[in-house]
């Protein structure tokens, strides 16, 4: 079985260097019955939403595993010398169903995402023990609906949680539950991943995912919701990125404190 790396910090990031493939090992080789734990993936935004809010950053700290989603990402920290190696959650999350690590009958909870888009994913890979929950929208800001959240993943015990939300939603949520301490398995925090694996959403051609335009593809498909993302929080993640690769390059900053 696959022994994780080291933690890697990097612009406040606990990012584990791993491919997908060591991900999936990972994953795949962690008990279910073990207590509640995440799967984040971080990307440049992490870094501004970390800083403004303690539950996230907290859940990162104690996470079962943070993987690189970003070339973006991947390609600062070699500027400051460090391997951050790629490992997307969209990635993930599609070997997890292909390479048949989920099994059919294996339990699954989803949190988040539509009715239509989980029956997709269920008649696809001929899903027979899947429970969904859906919030109410800013759930996290009611303290009700979180806790009928909470209560609805203690009482469907699944090897893998997705919690498809997105950040900071999602990690504040995985909070919650370890904070609660009654769910058992692996939260993933995998963003629009299951919207993709569904069939009716759209990833941004080769090309671009390649070149580390994806961010620019999603602005142009939905500008309305996501300028703020990437025009402000990215920026200020962007230049605490070059803080840091400045102040480990100049050795004043150790990677693996």
């Amino acid at each position: 079985m696959t022994t994780a790396p080291p933690i890697t910090r990097f612009a406040g990031l606990p990012i584990r260097p791993v491919t997908v493939d060591e991900t999936l090992s990972l994953l795949a080789g962690r008990d279910m019955a073990a207590p509640f734990a995440a799967y984040i993936t971080p990307n440049v935004e992490f870094v501004y939403l970390r800083r403004k809010n303690a539950d996230m950053a907290a859940e990162m700290e104690r996470a079962f595993l943070c993987s690189n989603d970003s070339r973006i990402l991947h390609r600062l920290g070699s500027l400051a010398g460090l391997e951050l190696k790629f490992s997307p959650g969209s990635y993930v999350v599609r070997r997890l169903f292909e390479d048949r690590v989920i099994q059919p009958d294996d339990p699954i909870t989803i949190v988040g995402v539509t009715e239509v888009i989980v029956g997709d994913i269920r008649e696809r890979f001929g899903l027979t023990n899947l429970h969904h929950h859906i919030p109410p929208m800013g759930f996290i800001h009611r303290e009700d609906a979180v806790h009928a959240a909470v209560d609805f993943v203690a009482a469907h015990p699944a090897r893998f949680v997705f919690v498809a939300m997105g950040p900071p939603q999602s990690e504040r949520f995985c909070h919650r539950l370890t904070q609660d301490g009654r769910a058992t398995g692996l939260g993933l925090c995998i963003g629009s991943s299951l919207l993709v694996l569904s069939g009716r959403g759209s990833p941004a051609p080769a090309f671009m995912e390649k070149n580390g335009l994806v961010w620019l593809y999603r602005l142009a498909m939905e500008p309305g919701r996501l300028w703020r993302r990437y025009l402000i929080n990215d920026l200020q993640g962007l230049a605490v990125c070059l803080a840091d690769i400045l102040a480990i390059r100049l050795r004043m900053k150790h990677p693996h404190a």
